[in-house]
């Protein structure tokens, strides 16, 4: 079992900046109400850790995982070719 964990930091945000961005269709369908890789990222001071995990899939821990599984990283079977 693995996991992966990402901390976002936002700056702070004037109550117009959050009543232009709900008026957005961005937040609506998104679990934490912003898309790192969208408008929200506008309001991200900092991130430690993967950002592809804040996007929602972390990658380097699933190459990781698949490195540990097979004994290779994915990236060399690209160099066998």
């Amino acid at each position: 079992l693995e996991a992966t964990t990402t901390l976002v930091r936002f700056r702070p945000l004037s109550e117009k900046e959050i009543l232009a961005y709900s008026k957005t269709s961005e937040p609506m369908d998104k679990a934490g109400s912003y898309a790192i890789q969208g408008l929200g990222s506008l309001f991200v001071e900092a991130i430690e850790g993967s950002y592809t995990n804040v996007v929602g899939f972390p990658v380097e821990t699933f190459l990781l995982l698949l490195k540990r599984a097979t004994g290779e990283h994915p990236f060399d079977w690209f160099a066998q070719t």
